[in-house]
């Protein structure tokens, strides 16, 4: 599973948000994503991609900035 769709995943299911309005640009605050909800979408990333987010992560701000990271690790953890 791509990053980007893991996040239109979690997004439209507990959101109701149509995958159209989940692009790079889209603010995660402006989608409803606050900070319980920015744990859960930690949480599911772990589990789905078999990546570690850092204890000392910097919190995404947009959907980009949550799939770069989601990228990030992957290249980085899985060689």
């Amino acid at each position: 599973m791509k990053s980007i769709e893991l996040v239109r995943n979690f997004l439209a299911a507990r959101q109701g948000i149509e995958a159209a309005r989940i692009v790079p640009e889209a603010r995660l605050a402006d989608l409803g994503v606050e900070s319980l909800m920015m744990l859960e979408l930690i949480f599911e990333c772990e589990d789905k991609l078999g990546i570690k987010l850092p204890e000392d992560l910097r919190t995404p701000k947009t959907v980009g900035e949550m799939v770069d990271l989601m990228d990030g690790l992957l290249a980085s953890q899985n060689g």
